[in-house]
């Protein structure tokens, strides 16, 4: 289809995993970026003890391995809050949080210029529907910044795709027919949706506006899937929502942060630990308040993220799965069931619910006129939000694309639309 490579690439820089496409001839459209694998989770490790910056699945071995040091993950969280102008403490000091930002997309893209031999001063970069929901300013602000991210890393012309746009153009490749197609993109921190008329003939036409029917999105993904399953399923066994002598709980805020993934290291510092001192004297289930402090004193809140992480992804194929704590208490493990994560989890669902709803009240089109939903994004597969989907829209067909690929390929398809070939 492509008689020479695209003069740009596309970058989907994900909350939890990030890739690359490239359109050259015959060959895939993503760029391998680590060890031969088409993603590089969205991670930076500081290592302490090697005094080393490692990204990726390295950075996550790094830290599972024990060395001392801080873990940095879910970066892309950090676009359009209020954290973006702040900094953190890392290997003694202060890091903003704009150049952490810089170090994990300037890596991006020189991987990806490693793996395609040749360099990228033109990008596509994927961006959700919303980065912030109902603030059109900081939606803007957001992309701004990682706009000016990635010119500070070497990019000279940048522009953007809505990320279900471009899993739209991904999944055009594929087909033989007409078909009115809702894109169901469920990332790590967004659920976007887009109703696009896609067909062979269609896909050679380089304004598409016509053909997009409706955008929606709303700032929920995998996770704060985690997040609910973390303080639902494990977080009681810290102390959550025990009682004080006074008969008042132990403050959640300890526990919110360690269930949120860019906000565990907040529970790191002297003031919280003495804070925690008081809290322990006052604790009517000690032994609870035991494991939170062992915990954190190991400083392993990622750690336990992971495995709240596993088990979100264990219980989208089983009803329920064990885990083992023995950091928390040894030989401790817990048993977690699917009807405890969906109950968990059953408000977000309903929010992606209703944001599919409005999307096709705003659109104007009955449920029954859509063909097929395409789902990509890596909590796509999650059972109730399918379930919940399916019911929606009786008549639709579900296709699953490259839950992590599809973004990053479809950017690459625009990639080309938008820039042409190389000279």
């Amino acid at each position: 289809m492509y008689s020479s490579p695209a003069r740009a690439c596309g970058i989907d820089f994900g909350t939890s995993n990030s890739t690359a496409g490239w359109l050259r001839p015959g060959q895939s459209a993503l760029l391998a970026l680590e060890d031969g694998k088409l993603t590089l989770p969205s991670v930076v490790f500081f290592n302490a003890e090697e005094e080393s910056v490692a990204f990726g699945r390295q950075g996550l071995a790094e830290y599972l391995d024990g060395y001392e040091g801080r873990l940095m993950r879910s970066l892309k969280s950090l676009l359009g809050s209020s954290l973006i102008d702040g900094q953190t403490e890392v290997l003694g000091r202060a890091l903003p949080f704009r150049e952490l930002l810089s170090r994990f997309i300037g890596e991006l893209k020189l991987r990806a210029e490693q793996s395609a031999d040749r360099e990228f001063d033109t990008a596509v970069f994927g961006r959700p529907v919303h980065f912030v929901d109902d603030s059109p300013a900081a939606d803007q602000q957001a992309q701004r910044t990682l706009e000016e991210t990635a010119r500070a890393v070497g990019f000279k012309e940048v522009s953007f795709q809505f990320e279900p746009i471009a899993a739209a153009f991904h999944y055009e490749q594929t087909i033989t027919r007409e078909e009115l197609v809702l894109i169901a993109d469920i990332g790590g921190g967004t659920s976007d949706f887009s109703l696009v008329r896609l067909s062979p003939q269609r896909t050679r036409q380089l304004d598409r506006r016509d053909d997009l029917l409706a955008n929606g999105g709303v700032h929920i993904g995998g996770t704060d899937f985690d997040k609910y399953l973390s303080l639902a399923g494990l977080m009681p066994l810290l102390g959550y929502r025990t009682r004080l002598r006074n008969n008042a709980e132990v403050p959640s805020s300890y526990y919110f942060n360690l269930a949120t993934w860019h906000t565990i290291n907040f529970t790191y510092t002297r003031k919280i630990w003495m804070e925690l001192q008081e809290v322990y004297r006052d604790a009517m289930e000690k032994d609870k308040l035991d494991r939170l402090l062992s915990l954190i004193e190991q400083r392993a809140g990622h750690w336990l993220a992971l495995r709240v992480e596993e088990a979100k992804i264990a219980l989208s194929d089983q009803p329920s799965t064990t885990l083992l704590l023995d950091r928390l208490q040894t030989g401790l493990t817990h048993d977690i069931d699917r009807p405890t994560f969906e109950q968990a989890t059953s408000s977000l669902v309903d929010d992606v619910e209703r944001t599919v709803a409005n999307l096709l009240r705003d659109a104007g089109v009955q449920a029954e006129g859509i063909d097929t939903v395409f789902f990509t994004g890596g909590s796509s597969g999650i059972p109730l939000l399918r379930r919940r989907i399916a019911a929606l829209l009786p008549a639709a067909r579900a296709v699953e694309g490259d839950l992590f690929g599809s973004i990053g390929a479809g950017l690459a398809v625009e990639a080309m639309r938008r820039y042409g070939p190389a000279n």
